[in-house]
């Protein structure tokens, strides 16, 4: 019996699973707005600054809070970015495996380390 195209495409490609990707990505853009632009606005006040002001700055709960918030959306945004690249133009699946694989855990790693160093910073400042 022969397969329609209909039934052959069925349960195939992006929209098995590519919704929550797709909304995920518009939800850290929508996070890294906002985030993006105090960021920017802090880096331009402290321009100038000494050392001393900047660990003072990021000892903020607040800051150190919304430094994390900036860091964790941008490593996941980058990683989810990447990702849609790999899965596009990658064609030998084990090699898009192993790119997606690498991509998010080298993301997980940049995120934990930079969270840690925040929070060393904010920690070492409120001590």
């Amino acid at each position: 019996m022969a397969r329609t195209p209909l039934k052959t495409a069925r349960g195939l490609g992006s929209a098995k699973d590519g919704t929550a990707h797709w909304w995920a990505q518009r939800l850290t853009a929508l996070a890294l707005v906002p985030l993006t632009i105090w960021f920017v606005a802090s880096v331009a006040a402290l321009a100038g600054a000494d050392h001393g002001a900047f660990i003072q700055w990021l000892g903020s709960p607040l800051v150190a809070t919304l430094m994390i918030l900036f860091v964790v959306a941008t490593f996941h945004h980058a990683q989810l970015g990447i990702q849609v690249v790999v899965e596009d133009y990658v064609h030998s699946e084990p090699v898009k495996i192993a790119l997606i694989v690498g991509v998010k855990g080298l993301s997980a790693v940049l995120a934990v380390a930079a969270t840690v160093a925040v929070l060393r910073i904010a920690v070492g400042a409120w001590s």
